[in-house]
């Protein structure tokens, strides 16, 4: 019986999701098919239910769900509670079982594709969603010495520190409102900086929050947005001498450990870097928004 999985999340316009999981399906002969789904808030307890069909293996979560599905699973995962998203479900006969594979993948892609060992670093994230929930968890495991988180609205900047306070050890942790004092006061002592927003991706087409001209030769800037390859943020950075990191292995190595709990099997992770590469070109290709 064919079986299906899929991305939920709004408004999908070019996810990649569907191209490298289904890569990867293919290429180990599962006959499973993943497709988009986009959904709406008002939509959103609706496909919760269909993915508890016998049909549906799971899914996964993105903008701007990853919070909200947290109170429509059965049960979560220790990294999900930890981090208050869950960017992957797993369906087994019925009960909806929640992940956070978004912490794993940004601690490797830091590590294998940016050469970064947060330990003892001090880090900047620009955001307070979902993915920047993940970025703080992640960097507070590994023992980031500072981690301050910058957001438009600050009580919601505010509440994510302090739900992962508990779990700061001996990190300073803060947050700032997005302001260019805010920016001034951070951008020169740190190591890291993370853009967990979705300004400056192909779907959501906002300026970086970020003033370009604080940022430092020798930093790491990494770009959690994987459309474009190349973000005008990783541009300007690297006209200023700092390193970049973009979003792709991120994407690609969350959706890797998302696959390996739906399917109980080694994700063939090469397979899937080569059709989210291609997925990006082709769509940058044809101009699509």
């Amino acid at each position: 019986m064919l079986k299906y999985l899929g991305v939920i999340g709004f408004p999908l316009k070019r996810s990649l999701s569907p191209a490298f999981q289904q890569a990867a399906l293919d290429h180990l002969r599962l006959d499973v098919v993943y497709e988009a789904w986009p959904t709406p808030d008002d939509g959103l307890e609706t496909r919760m239910k269909t993915v508890r069909s016998p049909r549906v293996i799971g899914a996964n979560v993105t903008i701007p769900h990853k919070e909200a599905v947290m109170r429509m699973v059965d049960e979560v995962d220790e990294t999900a509670a930890r981090v208050g998203a869950a960017n992957t479900i797993v369906n087994r006969e019925g009960r909806l079982f929640g992940y956070n594979t978004d912490v794993s993948g940004l601690t490797r892609a830091l590590a294998e594709d940016g050469g970064f060992e947060s330990a003892g670093k001090r880090v900047v994230v620009a955001g307070a969603g979902g993915a920047a929930r993940a970025a703080v968890a992640g960097l507070l495991e590994a023992g980031a010495v500072s981690v301050t988180v910058i957001n438009r609205t600050l009580s919601r900047a505010n509440r994510l520190v302090e739900d992962l306070r508990p779990y700061a050890d001996q990190t300073e942790l803060r947050a700032l409102p997005e302001t260019y004092a805010s920016w001034a006061a951070v951008m020169g002592v740190c190591d890291l900086l993370l853009n967990c927003t979705s300004a400056g991706s192909a779907a959501f087409d906002s300026e970086s929050p970020v003033p370009f001209e604080l940022i430092r030769s020798g930093m790491l800037v990494g770009d959690l947005i994987y459309d474009p390859a190349e973000t005008v943020l990783m541009t300007e950075a690297r006209k200023r001498g700092a390193l970049v990191l973009g979003g792709l292995p991120m994407l690609v190595y969350q959706g890797a450990a998302s696959f390996e709990l739906w399917m109980g099997r080694k994700a063939p992770v090469d397979v899937m870097f080569e059709a989210a590469r291609s997925a990006v070109e082709a769509g940058a290709a044809k101009g699509v928004k």
